[in-house]
């Protein structure tokens, strides 16, 4: 295949990337081209694993071995040949593990931008030299507050949180923040070693040596002598004690467990640090302003405000100010203008975090790229939705090709070029169905895009339901909310709307099993169903435990003895010990990308070859895994816990994915479906209060009907939904509106409308409102 230097097409062929069934497509640079179909239908795997994975690797191969060594590569996609690529750059919605010291001036860089204000054009006191931009930083030494590191909170223990039964004795754990199993009894057994009395109730025991064992950072050495089961010989062992309280922190500090750190955080009060009253920095830093301002000041500000303030004396300030307003303004222009600088990112949003990068891509003026981005319109108002489309013709107006894979119809719309992946998903799915303008889209009878993009007329009337009682939040005080309170309907289905940052993440978060009137609270996240390609769809529902039961119950496993375990690719037996039930192992190619290779014994099947001898139905466990929720429904449909959890998961559309799909490779769409459908598999017990953040957050609108038609199901069953939700057709279908508003930040954080979607679309003063009224019926 020849093309000319001057090709003006990205040209894939034959691309087998996950369920893509060896795909040819053409797209033209330099437009906007919109990646579209159902979720799971390849258009990720199109976009991301294969054009702009290949893109990064051009880019590597031209990076000095040794470099290369240092960087996170992915390896080479599975497509034939890519011509015509340019340069990429990726904007997706992943978010790195949050840290408390990530924020939105390091997202953004301004805050560097900032520190170089205060360093080269800030008021000094008198005779005080010039201080490094380094030295206005809370994460470097130069300046970090020496009492907190840098982090603003110091946190600390006391004895009533530590132990809060005195009745009991050491050994009958009156120390409740000590560790379970074995190595709390280690530590009991050190301080009897010690000479404490751990028989004697907590509150007898002398007040010196409550407080020596509770508080010390003293860690004494002691030969142990266990006592312990009569018949298992006990070696004496040198133990090494450590007090409660340096237990906790150590735990709180290093552990990676999130399970293990939440346990910590209940045995501790966190106060602002006394040394910089939460500011973070040392006092030298502290003592420079600028506008009379110190740093910490102008970092707590709403960016609108911030670059209000901004103004430059001398010619060092004019230039700093007037970088750090070009930077402020594609932010505020994305409808993020009402975070602060110093606002941590772990308490972002998924859409807010991928805005702010997109930001700062604005900003960087880069020519002849390929921009690769996950559904900006994540998480945004429909108002916020057109600032974004005029932000992606900006970029595409600055000479670059923006691919985006979106559901979001308006943004569809706005796009010079649709590519429609389907027909449907997984298996069912991979192929282009379409690459062109979008006007002819509609002559595609299998698209599913097409159905909702051009058909504009709203759905039918629903007919409101009458509340059985009310639940009454507030006043709530919290982040941007005043004194608000809310009332909310039960046996209803109600949308909190708003634009970002309104607060209404806030508000539905005071929603608890304390009110009255909650039975029973159900949250359902976006958050992964796990970390590790351990985690998976059957174990996380709790089907895998049927199907190893129905394995173990086979003639073969109970004539060889294999028991439930033996069926588990995590336990040593069943899993194969080459690749430890991974199912594949790395081979260290060192200048080039590690590469996984099935493994060599089990050629990927996670099992022991022994394991893989027991077959039910004609199938092993490893294939059984295999299958798709759709087929597995078929294959235990007489096994009724498996049938009724496969059945609920193809109730919420997630027939296409794999039992034993790894929870790595799941978006937040499909985490939040599985946890509702693991939700719904189980007994009704009694009345639920369901709430649901974004729920149609990385669905196509034929994914949203199917989850819709569930959640009102659920409301019909007597039970009351509660949805933050930006998507006007959910809204327009539900029973109650609570619109929260009418800006973001300080702008935000008030009820502007609550009653029927059709009274709230007539509400003055509402930013939801005229978008609500294009779709009532």
């Amino acid at each position: 295949m020849h093309h000319s230097p001057h090709d003006p097409y990205v040209r894939v062929r034959d691309a087998r990337e996950h369920n893509l069934k060896g795909v040819d497509v053409d797209v033209p640079r330099d437009v906007l081209a919109v990646f579209t179909g159902v979720s799971g239908s390849g258009k990720s795997s199109l976009a991301f694993g294969t054009i702009y994975a290949e893109a990064q690797r051009r880019y590597f191969e031209s990076v000095a071995p040794y470099a290369r060594r240092l960087i996170h590569q992915v390896g080479a996609p599975r497509v034939g040949e890519i011509t015509g690529l340019p340069p990429a750059v990726s904007l997706q919605q992943r978010r790195a593990a949050p840290t408390s010291r990530s924020s939105v001036g390091t997202v953004t860089n301004l805050s560097n931008s900032l520190r170089m204000l205060f360093s080269r054009a800030g008021d000094y006191p008198p005779g005080a030299e010039r201080l490094d931009s380094d030295a206005f930083s809370p994460n470097t030494a130069a300046g970090a507050c020496p009492r907190c590191h840098g982090l603003g909170q110091v946190h600390d223990t006391s004895e009533e949180l530590l132990v809060p039964d005195p009745s009991l004795s050491v050994r009958e754990g009156a120390i409740a923040a000590w560790p379970g199993a074995w190595q709390g009894k280690n530590l009991r057994d050190i301080l009897d070693a010690l000479g404490y009395d751990v028989d004697r109730p907590w509150r007898e025991l002398p007040a010196g040596q409550r407080r020596w064992i509770l508080f010390t950072d003293e860690q004494p050495v002691v030969t142990v002598h266990p006592v312990r089961d009569a018949d298992r010989i006990q070696r004496p062992y040198q133990g090494t004690y450590m007090s409660a309280r340096r237990y906790v922190l150590k735990t709180f500090s290093d552990t990676k467990s999130p399970a293990l750190r939440t346990k910590a955080e209940r045995f501790l009060t966190s106060a602002p640090c006394a040394g910089c009253g939460g500011a973070r920095l040392r006092p030298e830093a502290m003592a420079v302003t600028f506008g009379g301002r110190t740093i910490a000041e102008l970092a707590a500000l709403p960016l609108t405000g911030l670059a209000d303030l901004l103004d430059g004396r001398t010619e060092a300030a004019r230039v700093l100010t007037e970088d750090l307003k070009s930077r402020i303004a594609p932010v505020v222009e994305l409808g993020l203008g009402y975070l602060s600088l110093d606002r941590a990112t772990p308490s972002l949003s998924a859409g807010e975090l991928q805005r702010l990068r997109l930001a700062t891509q604005l900003r960087s003026g880069l020519f002849g790229v390929v921009y690769v981005l996950d559904e900006p319109s994540a998480g945004l108002h429909p108002a916020d939705t057109e600032a974004l489309i005029t932000v992606l013709a900006r970029l595409k107006a600055a000479g670059n090709s923006v691919f985006v894979v979106e559901h979001h119809l308006e943004v569809v719309r706005g796009a010079d070029w649709l590519v429609d992946v389907g027909p449907g998903a997984g298996e069912h799915g991979g192929r282009v169905l379409y690459s062109g303008p979008p006007a002819e889209l509609a002559s595609v009878e299998e698209s599913a895009t097409a159905a909702f993009l051009f058909d504009e007329a709203p759905g039918p009337a629903r007919e409101v339901r009458e509340p059985c009682g009310w639940l009454k939040v507030g006043p709530v005080t919290r982040h941007n909310l005043r004194e608000v309170t809310a009332e909310f309907p039960l046996g209803a289905f109600t949308a909190v709307t708003g634009v970002s940052g309104s607060g209404k993440s806030t508000l539905i978060g005071e929603l608890t099993e304390d009110l009255k009137g909650v039975e029973r609270l159900v949250r359902v996240d976006q958050r992964p169903i796990g970390r590790t390609p351990r985690s998976n769809l059957a174990t996380y529902t709790g089907l895998f435990d049927v199907v190893r039961k129905v394995f173990a119950a086979t003639d073969e496993a109970r004539g060889r003895g294999y028991g439930v375990g033996r069926f588990s690719f995590n336990v040593a037996g069943g899993r194969c010990e080459t690749c430890q039930g991974e199912g594949f192992v790395s081979v260290e190619l060192l200048f080039l990308p590690s590469t996984y290779a099935p493994c060599p014994d089990c050629a990927g099947a996670r099992y022991h070859p022994e394991t893989l001898q027991v077959a039910y139905r004609g199938r092993n466990i490893a294939e059984v895994l295999d299958l798709t929720v759709e087929a597995a429904a078929e294959f235990f449909a007489d096994v009724p816990a498996a049938a009724r959890s496969l059945g609920t998961l193809l109730d919420v559309g997630l027939g296409y994915l794999r039992l034993g799909q790894p929870a790595t490779e799941l978006s937040g769409g499909e985490a939040q479906r599985i946890k509702l459908a693991s939700e719904l598999q189980r007994g009704r017990r009694g009345h639920t209060l369901y709430l649901l953040d974004e729920p149609t957050t990385g669905l196509h609108p034929a994914d949203v009907e199917v989850l819709m038609d569930r959640l009102h199901g659920l409301v019909d069953a007597g039970h009351t939904v509660v949805v933050v939700e930006h998507d006007m057709t959910v809204v327009a279908g539900a029973d109650w509106v609570i619109d929260l508003g009418p800006g973001g930040g300080d702008q935000g954080g008030r009820v502007v409308a609550a009653g029927p979607p059709r009274r709230v679309a007539q509400a003055e003063g509402s930013a939801t409102a005229p978008y609500l009224a294009r779709v009532m019926p």
